[in-house]
């Protein structure tokens, strides 16, 4: 940054562009009114030197025996002229070189921005659009619960089981030798058996059941509205109906 300890040496310093390009040398210095702030360094340029360009000096860099300066020598050779009495410079001559440059004065203070992206000697007027984006994400919440209940039922089994039993079977066959008691009365008896179904339980383990998640991905709609800023251009003198 320069200010007005570098004044004095600023006179017959070479001046660079901001490609390390020779613009000229500096012939004089133009101060704000006011601060003493050293805002414009008058250049000779052209082939033997008879043509005054302004250069800003307010951002140069001095090292070397030379200025370096952040616009181009195409800039500087485009820049308008300025027709300077009394060694004072009017304000529209003023204006006309910040809006070459690119640069925005601020009022009463000497200081200057310069505006990005500036190139050559055009003047133009931006506005910066901006527009709302939908970010979408994910979030985990509770869908429901699944229990696991375990209760008794009572149901009929029918089971068929083979049971035997025993039935008296008469066999007659001729006898031999003397007989017993003729005549008298006699009886003889067996003892039948039978097999009758026992039914007993038990209890055994027959199956495990568990409950497992799993992850299922599904493809989901969503829908929001977002804001979005336009640029239109609009004329002075000319009305324009707006929906």
């Amino acid at each position: 940054m320069i200010d007005q300890a570098h004044v004095e040496a600023l006179y017959d310093c070479d001046v660079i562009d901001n490609h390390g390009e020779k613009i000229g040398s500096v012939k004089q210095v133009w101060l704000e009114d006011g601060t003493g702030a050293p805002l414009w360094a008058e250049v000779h340029t052209g082939l033997f030197g008879t043509r005054q360009s302004f250069v800003p000096i307010q951002e140069g860099q001095v090292a070397g025996g030379a200025i370096t300066v952040p616009v181009s020598k195409q800039q500087v050779k485009d820049a308008p002229s300025a027709h300077t009495s009394a060694d004072h410079m009017s304000d529209e001559e003023q204006e006309a070189l910040y809006r070459h440059y690119g640069m925005i004065p601020q009022a009463k203070t000497g200081e200057h921005d310069r505006l990005g992206g500036r190139r050559g000697g055009r003047d133009a007027a931006e506005v910066t659009l901006s527009e709302e984006k939908l970010d979408v994400g994910t979030r985990n919440v509770e869908a429901g619960r699944v229990r696991l209940v375990k209760h008794t039922v009572t149901e009929q089994r029918n089971i068929t089981v083979p049971v035997t039993h025993e039935e008296a079977r008469v066999v007659r066959e001729p006898a031999k030798g003397k007989p017993g008691r003729a005549f008298a009365d006699e009886q003889a008896e067996v003892t039948l058996h039978r097999e009758e179904p026992v039914v007993q339980k038990r209890t055994e383990a027959v199956e495990r059941v568990r409950l497992e998640k799993d992850a299922v991905t599904e493809q989901r709609d969503v829908k929001g509205e977002v804001r979005k800023e336009r640029a239109e251009v609009e004329r002075e003198g000319e009305r324009r109906d707006r929906r």
